[in-house]
């Protein structure tokens, strides 16, 4: 501890072994030890008690959309690694698509890799992108340092990025498979959306049937069916159905190596209360309604579903039109979303420890990032959050620091306020007040 430059100290830290009074110590940027809440402090290192807060390790967010650059005026590097921060978030992955160029080539990577670096607030690393037509360019970016590529299984929403038929699927993961990497994979079957009623108007209840759970359901299935052949990684993203459950758990039953997300608002916003015309409220695939958030809730507690990420997709407000059919479809809650979870999580019975291990723990494993993130222990990265967990605050679209403020949960009142956040053992906001940006580009470790 001699060497020791920076010492956090809590009543409540959350470490990999549980909950407890201890000292966290820093140097170089990386926490070298856990020790009693008692121990002394070197004459030259500065101590930050934060007395009863809980210090919980930075959030990694692996499901963000920046659109920076070519769609910057829906956000940016700058505003969402603020909001990101603002959050709880220390690391964030951003999507390929929504982005001029998307990243699909290792020039296209570049191109994003340079907007980013002086505007992150966060560390930031990227996903690839798998196209009908990019198969040549998988392996070259998995070998530039993307963590990984993400597929559409039906239209994603914007032109330059077409989404995989059934053998253009097996193509991509079969050459993901080859060096071992990792597909992630917004799992909607295109013809279970197509024969789906598509009525548009302001009615959420008629945007919902056009998102039908077995459009999910069957996607998931052919992806099992692909991962099972190839002895592939796949990672279902941002599910929805509760009924895709049981087809997961058999999955993994049997080795097939599959992985699921889930996201803030199918946790915690319900169908029922969306009202006509509110297309903050519209994702694809959709908010459903308060049985299925139920089983979503199971199936986080047994381990069926892996991690919560937010789905970050936000867009310029006239976007967000009172017709569900062409609205832009997309939840904007980075800031938010540690304080979201938390907030359902302590009313099913939940504590920060687990969505501690949702949020960041498993959110860097998924990433690989697990050597470096994701935890108050020896040898990582001193990233951190400082949370009022019994503190309450009502959101209010002003204070949000994403490019437009737009978001689903305004009005809402949310347990735990978070008081600060840390980036390497440097703060980077306390209480509304932000550094220069500091974040570094992240690539996937080797």
């Amino acid at each position: 501890m001699s060497d020791a430059e920076l010492v956090l100290r809590s009543t409540r830290v959350i470490t990999p072994e549980g909950t407890r009074a201890a000292t966290v110590t820093v140097s170089a940027g990386r926490i070298t030890a856990v020790l009693p809440y008692d121990a002394e402090v070197p004459a030259a290192a500065r101590l930050e008690d934060v007395g009863d807060h809980v210090l919980l390790p930075g959030l990694v967010d692996t499901h963000v959309h920046v659109n920076d650059p070519g769609r910057t005026e829906w956000e940016g590097f700058w505003t969402a690694t603020r909001a990101a921060a603002a959050g709880g978030v220390t690391t964030l992955i951003d999507m390929p698509l929504n982005s001029l160029p998307p990243t699909t080539t290792v020039e296209h990577l570049r191109i994003k890799q340079d907007v980013a670096r002086d505007k992150a607030h966060t560390d930031v690393g990227f996903w690839g992108g798998a196209l009908p037509d990019n198969v040549k360019d998988l392996r070259p970016l998995h070998d530039a340092g993307v963590f990984g590529f993400k597929a559409f299984l039906s239209p994603s929403g914007v032109d330059e990025f077409p989404h995989l038929g059934q053998e253009q699927l097996a193509q991509c993961l079969a050459e993901i498979a080859g060096f071992d990497g990792l597909l992630i994979v917004h799992a909607e079957d295109p013809h279970h959306l197509a024969a789906a009623p598509q009525q548009g108007g302001p009615k959420y209840a008629d945007f919902l049937a056009s998102r039908p759970r077995d459009a999910e359901d069957t996607a998931i299935a052919n992806l099992i069916a692909q991962a099972r052949r190839l002895n592939a990684r796949v990672h279902v993203l941002h599910l929805s159905s509760g009924d895709a459950l049981p087809l997961i758990r058999a999955a993994r039953a049997e080795g097939v190596r599959i992985t699921v997300e889930t996201c803030p608002h199918y946790l915690t916003l319900t169908a029922e209360e969306v009202p006509d015309g509110a297309s903050e409220f519209k994702c694809c695939p959709p908010i459903r309604e308060a049985a299925n958030q139920d089983l979503l809730w199971e199936a986080l507690a047994d381990g069926t579903i892996d991690c919560v990420v937010t789905d970050h997709s936000p867009s310029t407000a006239d976007l967000k039109t009172d017709d569900f059919a062409t609205a832009w479809g997309g939840i904007s809650g980075l800031q938010l979303s540690l304080s979201a979870v938390w907030t359902e999580a302590r009313r099913r019975g939940h504590g920060l420890e687990d969505v501690v291990r949702w949020m960041s723990t498993r959110t860097a494993a998924l990433a690989g990032l697990d050597a470096r993130k994701g935890a108050i222990a020896p040898g990582r990265d001193a990233d951190f959050a400082v949370l009022a967990p019994d503190e309450t605050f009502t959101v209010d679209p002003a204070g949000l620091q994403h490019r437009n403020r737009v978001t689903a949960y305004a009005g809402r009142t949310l347990h735990g306020v978070v008081k600060s956040t840390w980036l390497r053992g440097e703060r980077i906001v306390a209480d509304g007040a932000f550094t220069d940006p500091r974040g570094t580009l992240l690539t996937r470790p080797r």
